[in-house]
Formats: structure tokens, C-alpha cells, sequence
């Protein structure tokens, strides 16, 4: 009921995040091979870090929520830049230009796999919010063994520091470093910051269902990253790009 899950400011906000992904949970097999590769690097992560963050309740995440629009607003124009059809969508010709821009290191085979790993709706385009999940993958899974330190893996700093927050988040909510999130982990961060008015547990169920497409009851990088996406709102101040479905 909507009273109920008003008992929190944080689920309440999250709630009223909610879109539409809901609808693409199918073909899990699709994602397998990508989403094992998510899962080690995102344990990778957590022991390189030794569990230090600079977040400590899903409120802190939320406050940051305008900082990461800020952060994506980057990735509007790159979008717009190399969709030169202007449909809409970044087909797969388009991608591997706007890549090459933008400095990646891709192989031609690790390109078409995230493509069709992120074209969730499968129409052969990547719409908007599906490029910024494709950006941030390619980030994450590029080598940059061979670059120095001092060296960027994207030709800008701010859209990598977006996205290394974006990934801190991530393991916030990972508490045991397993590489993906489980109801119980998920739950108890979202009841942390209303520890005297805990949140009922269909709320919460809600929460995670957003998250868990394929109901295996476990949440890989990629699925977190679509359902965060839609909770900061990222198409909300798309003003001059509307896309028909």
C-alpha cells in the first residue's frame, strides 16, 4: 500500500524512481558470459579497496543523486554527437566510432558483445540509458594493464569519476564481496537508514524485484546499473531528445 511505503523518506524517494525495466528479464543465458566477468572484477574491486567507502547509508547515495545527473550530462552529448541519424538510437556502426573517440581499447568482438548484452529491448539500437550502462562496461571491463597509472581509460576525467562512484555504490550494497547483491544485503541497507521505522517487507521486496529481473535472487553490476539509472532520474531532463518506442 502507498501509506506503508511512505514509512521511510529513502524508500519512498527510491519508489518513486521506479520505470519501466522490469520488462526485460528475459534470455538470461544473453547476459551469462558478461555478467561473470562483472562479477570478478567486481570482487576485484572490493578486496583492492579493503572494504574503505565514502559512503555509509543508501541516504548517502541518494544525496548524490544530482552529482551523478551532473556527472552523465557528458554522455548526452556524446550520444546525440554520434547518433547521426538522429533516430534515437547508437547502432553498432556508430558505436565502434564513438568509441574509438573516446579512447577505449576495445576489441571489435568485445564491442558487439556489450552491444547486444545492453540492447535490453533488443531492436537493434542502443537508446539512451542503455548507452550510458554500455559506457560505464566498457570502462570497467577495459584493460589498462598497459597504460600507466597516470593514465586515464577514458578521455575524460569527469565522465571516469562518475563512474568509479557509480561502482562504489555497487559495493556499498555488497557487503560480503561476492561480486552481486542479495535480497538480504539490499534490505538491510535500505532499513539502515530508518533503523527506529524499519521498512515493511513487501516495500523492500519492491526494491529488489526492481533490480532482480530474472528473479535468480541474486543482482549482477549490469541489472543494478539499469535500475540506478532509473532511480536518479536519468532521462528525466531530456529536453531535446524524446525517443519513440
Amino acid at each position: 500500500m502507498q501509506g506503508s511505503a511512505q514509512s521511510c523518506p529513502v524508500l519512498k524517494l527510491l519508489s518513486n524512481k521506479v520505470g519501466n525495466i522490469l520488462c526485460f528479464r528475459n534470455a538470461p543465458k544473453k547476459y551469462r558470459r558478461l555478467d561473470a566477468k562483472l562479477e570478478t572484477k567486481m570482487i576485484e574491486l572490493k578486496r583492492s579497496s579493503s572494504g574503505q567507502t565514502n559512503f555509509r547509508s543508501i541516504n548517502s547515495i541518494i544525496l548524490k543523486f544530482p552529482q551523478f545527473r551532473e556527472g552523465l550530462k557528458e554522455i548526452k552529448a556524446v550520444f546525440e554527437q554520434f547518433d547521426e541519424d538522429s533516430n534515437g538510437t547508437i547502432d553498432r556502426e556508430e558505436l565502434k566510432k564513438c568509441v574509438k573517440k573516446l579512447q577505449f581499447h576495445v576489441k571489435e568482438e568485445e564491442i558487439n558483445d556489450l552491444f547486444h548484452s545492453c540492447d535490453v529491448d533488443e531492436n537493434e539500437g542502443i537508446q539512451f540509458n542503455e548507452f550510458i550502462v554500455l559506457l560505464c562496461l566498457i570502462y570497467l571491463l577495459t584493460d589498462s594493464s598497459s597504460s600507466s597509472r597516470n593514465t586515464p581509460k577514458i578521455g575524460s576525467p569527469e565522465l571516469e569519476a562518475t563512474f568509479n562512484t557509480i561502482v562504489e555504490a555497487f559495493l556499498f550494497l555488497d557487503k560480503n564481496g561476492d561480486g552481486k547483491l542479495h535480497k538480504k544485503e539490499v534490505v538491510k541497507a535500505l532499513n539502515d537508514d530508518c533503523p527506529s521505522e524499519k521498512s515493511p517487507s513487501h516495500v523492500t521486496r519492491i526494491r529488489f524485484k526492481e533490480m532482480d529481473w530474472d528473479r535468480s535472487g541474486k543482482v549482477s553490476f549490469r541489472q543494478f546499473l539499469f535500475a540506478f539509472l532509473d532511480w536518479i532520474g536519468v532521462n528525466t531532463d531530456d529536453e531535446n531528445h524524446a525517443t519513440e518506442r
